[in-house]
């Protein structure tokens, strides 16, 4: 039995979280679990949230949302998972058999308000709760979970339910495409994501993977994940590297997107991670659709991908925790939510 109140990290406003005492998750039907967050990882979005540069209201929210952790309740028709299960809780919320969920397209389910997802409550409008939380409830437990192997680590496991998983989709159906082709991935703000694109597009057998970005020390990251890199400053008149049949745009900055679509080779295939460029002004719509390039531009389907990711972690093809570069407790997650590291993983102590 868990207790009636808990300790939840609260986004206040810009710079500005804190621990507040809430009222504690219960179930609410028979299909529905309770899992304690031990790892929670920061998503990328969460620096910017978190910083001021994705503005928000300021009305307090659940922060946190890639979650790995410990199912301590079960509803009655919950049969696939036990107390004591570790399981990976996928960031956006979903309930498995909607139409979008039936096609894989787990981002749309349409049970649940359009973008609902733990510690963004002010996307969709609902409270999910966060990650950095003593719990969590998760409404549609059949469909959501998923079981932890043993030799997957807490930590490895937390980043697959958003930014892991988003590196993946991007270089893992292009290259089914375009077997051993080569991969650029357009480094950038989107900062754990571009390097968790570099560790897919080697494991998945790219012939060759280059890394490029603006900031020295995810150069240097990517360069010992076995990428070329090359430093760059994104700019609107800056010279192309070559033409690539694989492009992943991570930099969320309008020149960076340039440069992605104009070395997308011909036929090629360009997946952006965010709103790189917010509208349309600017974009080289003509040089694209003379070469017949495929540009995407989505949020990840998380639960869709989750398991082939956990697999390739336990048939050993990629360790995410080659990503993670900062370990701290839960209890210091308000003092360096805001650091520039890479990829934080908050531990339950």
């Amino acid at each position: 039995m868990i207790s009636t109140t808990m300790q939840q990290l609260t986004f206040v406003a810009a710079n500005h979280l804190e621990w507040r005492e809430v009222t504690a998750p219960k179930i609410q039907n028979r299909g529905q679990a309770i899992v304690k967050p031990l790892a929670v990882t920061r998503c990328d979005l969460d620096l910017y949230i978190a910083n001021g540069l994705v503005p928000m209201k300021n009305e307090p929210f659940a922060f946190g949302h890639e979650i790995a952790g410990e199912v301590v309740e079960i509803g009655d028709d919950v049969t696939s998972f036990s107390i004591g299960d570790r399981v990976i809780v996928p960031f956006q919320i979903n309930c498995g058999t909607c139409k979008y969920c039936r096609r894989g397209l787990t981002n749309g389910c349409t049970s649940v308000p359009p973008f609902s997802a733990y510690g963004l409550a002010q996307s969709s409008g609902t409270e999910w709760g966060g990650g950095l939380s003593d719990y969590v409830l998760v409404p549609y437990a059949e469909a959501m979970l998923v079981k932890i192997p043993q030799q997957v680590s807490l930590t490895v496991a937390a980043a697959i339910s958003d930014n892991a998983s988003d590196g993946y989709r991007t270089v893992a159906e292009p290259l089914k495409k375009w077997p051993n082709a080569e991969v650029l991935i357009v480094g950038g703000l989107a900062q754990s994501v571009g390097l968790f694109a570099v560790q897919a597009a080697i494991a998945l057998g790219s012939s060759r993977v280059v890394y490029t970005d603006f900031d020295k020390a995810r150069v240097a990251h990517a360069k010992s994940l076995g990428a070329e890199v090359l430093e760059r400053t994104y700019t609107a008149e800056m010279p192309l590297d070559g033409q690539f049949p694989v492009v992943v745009d991570a930099s969320n900055i309008p020149a960076g997107l340039i440069y992605a679509l104009l070395s997308t080779a011909p036929c090629g295939y360009c997946t952006g991670i965010s709103a790189s460029g917010r509208t349309m002004d600017n974009l080289p719509i003509a040089s694209m659709y003379m070469k017949g390039i495929t540009y995407e531009i989505s949020r990840v389907h998380a639960r869709a991908e989750i398991e082939t990711v956990l697999q390739s972690c336990c048939d050993g093809h990629i360790d995410h925790g080659h990503i993670i570069t900062t370990h701290v407790p839960f209890s210091q997650a308000q003092d360096v939510m805001t650091d520039p590291d890479i990829k934080i993983v908050f531990e339950a102590g």
